[in-house]
């Protein structure tokens, strides 16, 4: 408000100036009197103010007039002037708006568009390193991928675009399935630029697929040392990877190699359970049963493993059953509460013939955490204490549907898997498989199972239940047959043999 009153205030004083001036001039004496080419002309004083003023502007236009025809000629000459930084920037100005066009054409989805963007930017712009990447990524997305990787060879020529150029003719290798080529070219795209993430975790994965293990071992240490990975996840995957190559070493019959590759893939990641089996192996084949056992507790402490036990049990294969269960106290004692140790517990006690440690061994697991290996326990525990066949077959029963347990799940795609891999076999996902109970636990049958039970016979109930075991057939019809069908389950078969029941 202050300064508008002080803008008002000065153009009236200017104006009044101006007023006075003039007013001054015309009331003045004398002027200029001249003569120019027989012409004689007579000037008051403000006349030769305004006189003088139109010729100061006259002079100026007629400068600006010849700088500019002096600039039109050197324009023609082929110089750098005034007019031609005019017409590119013109040139610049639409080019540069083509190509934000063809950029916001590419994020649209609109493939055609921002090809034609991208061209029209190349007329104005003529930087291909520019337009290069928006036709190939224009091209990828319309499905021609011959044009694209026409453009993406341009960009292999200018050093500033050959790792976009490689990069991009790579992962076209990996989309139609070429992954002996996309592996050199990951290679060459790492050499260009060892910091991409992007590109390690791709050759990573390459490498893994080609059991290149020590090149993958490397281009992990890479990435550790560029920051990409923490510290403890390059432990493990680095176990994983020496114990990927120590298996390779062992398959090629160098038995020294490969022990000390699974020793080293151990020290790297002591819970990583397929290398403490290993590791232990090794150690009782060069007969030092003490290191193996050290090996497998601490391995059985982070978490229980059915193929911990039985690298365990290798370590005194020709003991006897009570021996065996005295021995493993070493490792069952770590967890004791742990279904696994539950369960090694009463099949240790099953071996031994000892049928009531392993009902008191096995508890409520069969009820509260059902599996089929549970179940199948319980089965094997019934038929030893001469539980009548219809309990030993309701057992079996549940344990057909029931769930499997713990397998080993990736945790990307969750497939199961039958062994331990380094790579799974589904998604190509790398140290991704974990010991775990699947999300889907069951086994797809047709049709309804909850009658199997009540058809074949039902599981013994808890003790002091007064419950009686029922069954649907007809003890009449079915206690003297002598073709009553096997049941089969987690390797436990039982058979109908004829027999009266009371």
């Amino acid at each position: 408000m202050l300064w508008s009153l002080v803008k008002v205030i000065l153009f009236v004083v200017i104006i009044a100036a101006l007023t006075l001036g003039a007013g001054y001039l015309m009331e003045a004496d004398g002027g200029i009197r001249g003569s120019l080419f027989g012409w004689e002309f007579n000037l008051g004083p403000l006349q030769s103010v305004i006189a003088m003023i139109v010729l100061v502007v006259a002079v100026w236009v007629f400068l600006k007039l010849l700088s500019l025809m002096v600039a039109f000629l050197r324009f023609l000459n082929g110089d750098e002037t005034a007019i031609s930084r005019w017409f590119d920037r013109n040139r610049e100005r639409k080019g540069f708006q083509a190509l934000a066009d063809g950029l916001m054409a590419l994020a649209s989805g609109e493939s055609r568009v921002a090809m034609q963007k991208a061209a029209r930017a190349e007329k104005f712009l003529r930087r291909p390193e520019l337009t290069n990447l928006i036709t190939a990524q224009a091209a990828e997305m319309s499905g021609d991928r011959k044009k694209a990787e026409e453009v993406y060879k341009r960009l292999l020529e200018d050093d500033r675009t050959r790792f976009v150029g490689v990069r991009g003719i790579m992962k076209q290798k990996l989309g139609e399935g070429d992954t002996d080529t996309a592996l050199k070219l990951a290679e060459k795209a790492f050499a260009l630029k060892p910091r991409h993430e992007e590109t390690q975790d791709i050759l990573l994965r390459l490498q893994a697929e080609h059991a290149d293990w020590a090149g993958a071992r490397k281009t992990l240490g890479a990435k550790l040392k560029h920051g990409a990975l923490p510290r403890d996840v390059h432990r493990r995957r680095d176990a994983v990877l020496a114990l990927s190559e120590a298996e390779a070493v062992l398959a090629d019959g160098h038995t020294i190699e490969g022990r000390e590759e699974a020793i080293e893939a151990n020290r790297l990641s002591p819970d990583l359970i397929p290398a403490a089996v290993m590791a232990a192996r090794g150690y009782i084949d060069q007969g030092k049963p003490r290191y193996a056992t050290r090996v497998l507790k601490k391995a059985w402490e982070a978490q229980p493993h059915p193929d911990l036990a039985a690298a365990f049990a290798a370590i005194e294969p020709d003991e006897t059953p009570a021996a065996r269960i005295k021995r493993f106290v070493a490792l069952t004692r770590l967890k004791p509460d742990d279904p696994e140790t539950r369960m090694l517990l009463t099949e240790l006690h099953i071996a031994a013939e000892d049928f009531p440690a392993a009902r008191k061994e096995i508890g409520d697991l069969a009820t509260a955490e059902p599996t089929a290996r549970s179940l199948t326990l319980m089965a094997a525990i019934e038929r030893g204490e001469g539980a009548d066949d219809a309990v030993v077959r309701g057992w079996l029963t549940r344990a057909l549907t029931a769930s499997r347990g713990p397998q080993w799940v990736c945790d990307n795609c969750q497939s199961i898997h039958g062994t331990w891999a380094p790579v799974c076999s589904n998604c190509g996902g790398f140290d991704t498989l974990s010991w775990r109970v699947p999300a889907e636990g069951e086994v797809a049958m047709p049709g309804s199972t909850e009658m199997l039970p009540l058809i074949v016979g039902q599981a013994a109930p808890p003790a002091g239940d007064e419950a009686e075991v029922i069954e649907v057939a007809d003890r009449d019809d079915t206690a003297d047959r002598d073709d009553a069908p096997e049941v089969v389950a987690e390797g436990v078969i039982v058979e109908d043999k004829a027999e009266t029941r009371p």
